[in-house]
């Protein structure tokens, strides 16, 4: 197999027809392209080019090689380019999702953003399900995810916390948590854990939905739901309650549920994840317009 330096130097003396112009192309000596021809006719066995003191030829042997060649190295040319871009260019599709009402609203806002530094990259922003979440971003149907943290996976990458915010407890309107002004992590000991779909990361669901307190008091673990309005829906009918983010109080009123302050709770955290081998120029720049814009906001 012959290096690539020395297909490069078969290719310029073969469209020059001249050592000394094929080494200006290449940026090297014209010794030094005259001992890789040589090398290379010593490596094929026999002569690709005809010389005399005042010109140079393909002999028959080397245009067919010539001619076999030159598509071939066209179109690794224009893979690798095309590779190129896609890590380190700005042209072709972004693609984000998210979960959530205010989760669509930030990164619309981030788009926004984005579309200023970049206007010749295209962004594509969908709605996930809460269980569609990781299985679109591991399969490669979007590029980012806006999800709330930890995120603690092989392959995954986690961006810069963009939102925190406070806790709270979605429960049924009738239930008795819901005349107070705020409940404890404790008070999780006496109620049942509606659970997260089990597509999400084991860390992310050991923070939003634990099996014990703090304190090591066991939490009564409910069904699982695919998404936020079944979620909802389960906590209306009595089936159990959900710690949720304080956003859910503006997006998500409810006549039948409430949203009961869990004083003690650790913010909740909003950022984006994406995969380790993904991460492009325009992911790279997405997620720096998304720390700016919420950067601003603080």
């Amino acid at each position: 197999m012959l290096e690539r330096h020395e297909l490069e130097a078969f290719l310029a003396v073969a469209e020059e027809l001249h050592f000394g112009h094929a080494a200006e192309r290449l940026r090297v000596s014209t010794a030094r392209v005259s001992q890789t021809i040589r090398k290379v006719e010593r490596r094929v066995g026999v002569a690709l080019f005809n010389r005399t003191s005042r010109r140079v030829e393909l002999s028959p042997v080397g245009r067919a090689l010539y001619e076999d060649l030159r598509p071939a190295w066209d179109q690794i040319a224009a893979a690798v380019d095309r590779a190129v871009d896609a890590g380190r260019g700005f042209t072709g599709t972004l693609r984000a999702c998210f979960t959530g009402a205010a989760g669509g609203q930030l990164l619309l806002h981030t788009a926004e953003v984005f579309r200023r530094r970049h206007p010749e990259c295209q962004i594509q922003i969908r709605e996930a399900q809460m269980g569609e979440l990781m299985p679109w971003l591991r399969g490669g149907e979007v590029d980012l995810a806006l999800a709330t943290f930890p995120v603690n996976e092989p392959g995954i990458v986690t961006g810069q916390v963009l939102v925190s915010e406070a806790r709270f407890l979605a429960v049924p309107v009738e239930h008795p948590f819901a005349r107070r002004d705020a409940v404890s992590v404790e008070d999780l000991a006496k109620v049942t854990m509606l659970q997260l779909p089990d597509t999400l990361p084991q860390s992310l669901r050991a923070d939003r939905t634990p099996h014990a307190t703090p304190a090591g008091r066991p939490i009564r673990a409910g069904l699982s739901a695919a998404t936020f309005h079944e979620i909802l829906t389960l906590v209306s009918a009595g089936l159990g309650v959900f710690p949720v983010g304080a956003n859910a109080r503006r997006y998500y009123a409810r006549p039948d549920v409430a949203y009961v302050h869990l004083h003690d709770a650790q913010p909740l955290q909003w950022g984006l994840i994406w995969r380790a081998d993904g991460a492009t120029a325009r992911v790279r720049a997405f997620a720096e317009a998304a720390h700016t814009l919420t950067s601003e906001d603080r």
